[in-house]
């Protein structure tokens, strides 16, 4: 067994793309519309699907907004220095919402962004 990808509702499908790929770096691996469900699939990732978890962006055509709820907590992505990747994510217009350092009881780096929906993602240094 293998995690293939997890989901999230968005309500600007380009705008989404364009952070997760411009912003994180991710590339956009396949796209389809489902005109009799009114919806757009995007799976975005870090390589091919077939040896790489993707995130799964959903569309749905009739949706601008959703409430997150409480039950949500993140994604998580490691970066080769967190401090230079949240330096990248402000210069191309990102929002950091926990600044670098270490967590609060331990020694792991990390910080968090925050996606155009308000998911929010942990970025960690190796």
């Amino acid at each position: 067994m293998r995690l293939l990808h997890t989901m999230l509702r968005v309500g600007d499908l380009n705008t989404s793309i364009n952070f997760y790929t411009e912003v994180l770096g991710m590339e956009l691996l396949r796209q389809k519309e489902f005109p009799d469900g009114r919806f757009t699939l995007a799976f975005l990732g870090y390589g091919p699907e077939s040896s790489n978890t993707a995130l799964e962006l959903t569309h749905n055509w009739d949706t601008s907004t959703y409430d997150l709820g409480n039950a949500y907590g993140h994604i998580a992505i490691q970066v080769d220095d967190v401090y230079q990747a949240c330096e990248a994510i402000r210069n191309k217009g990102g929002t950091i919402t926990r600044e670098p350092g270490p967590m609060k009881h331990g020694s792991t780096i990390l910080a968090f962004c925050q996606d155009p929906d308000g998911y929010s993602i942990e970025l960690l240094s190796k």
